[in-house]
């Protein structure tokens, strides 16, 4: 080690005394000339948003965003102007989060002037906020803390990543808090819901309006696969890292009160599938389970006709979800 050091140092001093002893340079060299400087999004007071990016070699640039109300390629279409930067200003914008990305001659990229960002299940956005909503504006109330968890899923071997909200004070204290699992839809990851979604703020807000209250919010990745949808087996996968891996790891790590009465879970749409799959089973062990817009719920059969002239379906095989459930929707003891 000793070694090293004194042969990095002698390193340093001789890069050093050569910089010094080369070429000084010329007083009137040219300098190299500076982009121009961009903004990018803004917002303006009556909700228009102004987007711009800079690149004097492109052809064709046009704004890319399902979440922005009325867009495609002809309205997010960009123009030109001087010193090579492209603008559109769209508007007015309900107030919300919406991601979005440039198209430049073909190339999808994000806004290199914005720094915000949403992971959706298969794609990086810029994210963009529209104030004008007090429940979900950021406000002068006391916030949480989100993080990104990295843990080891023994069910699917290898790791994996969450988000965890916790409310205002949880660091400094000692107080137990109740858990909300809260799970994204198919298009999304395990960052959506705090970024497009904005739970966080949602949340800081709610408590401070003594509306909710504290409470752990564990916001998991439901997608099982390494990359792209799957649909059929992940519900049962996901089910597996959740009871096995990631129930455990939040009750080990986290000052959560482990009991039925103060543990919830609820879905969109995927999400919603899932959580159908992972509590109704375990009606036991959730006092609270929501529902958004559920997506479709069990493993897929194979493809049949609909009917004479119809289109082609594909239908759970064997029994439904509420036949495969029946002893526990039955048991009144668990609602």
């Amino acid at each position: 080690m000793i070694c090293k050091r004194r042969s990095f140092v002698g390193f340093t001093l001789a890069a050093a005394a050569y910089a010094q002893s080369g070429p000084a340079p010329r007083a009137d060299a040219p300098r190299p000339a500076q982009p121009p400087q961009v903004v990018s999004p803004e917002v303006s007071a009556d909700r228009h948003i102004t987007f711009r990016i800079h690149a004097p070699n492109a052809k064709a640039i046009h704004l890319s965003g399902g979440d922005i109300p009325g867009m495609n390629p002809q309205a997010g279409q960009m123009t030109q102007g001087e010193n090579g930067i492209w603008e559109l200003t769209i508007g007015p914008i309900d107030p919300g989060a919406y991601r979005y990305n440039f198209n430049v001659d073909g190339v999808t990229v994000i806004d290199p002037r914005n720094p915000s960002s949403s992971e959706s299940n298969n794609n990086l956005w810029s994210l963009v906020y529209v104030p004008g909503s007090d429940f979900m504006d950021t406000r002068q109330v006391p916030h949480g803390a989100v993080a990104a968890v990295t843990y080891y899923s023994t069910a699917l071997q290898r790791f994996r990543r969450m988000h965890v909200y916790t409310p205002p004070g949880y660091e400094n204290g000692s107080a137990k808090y109740p858990v909300f699992y809260l799970l994204h839809g198919a298009g999304d990851s395990d960052d959506s819901w705090t970024s497009v979604g904005r739970a966080g703020f949602i949340m800081d807000n709610l408590i401070a309006a003594k509306a909710a209250k504290p409470m752990v919010i564990v916001m998991p990745a439901g997608h099982t696969s390494m990359g792209g949808f799957r649909v059929p087996g992940g519900a049962d996968e996901f089910a597996r890292d959740f009871t096995t891996d990631i129930m455990p790891y939040v009750e080990k790590n986290y000052r959560v009160i482990s009991d039925r009465a103060h543990r919830a879970i609820a879905g969109l749409s995927m999400g919603g599938a899932q959580t159908l799959n992972i509590a109704v089973p375990h009606l036991n062990e959730f006092a609270y389970i929501g529902v958004y817009s559920s997506g479709l719920i069990g493993e897929f059969g194979p493809m049949r006709p609909a009917g004479a002239g119809g289109p082609t379906i594909q239908t759970p095989p064997g029994p439904s979800w509420e036949e495969r459930n029946k002893d526990v929707l039955d048991n009144a003891s668990l609602k």
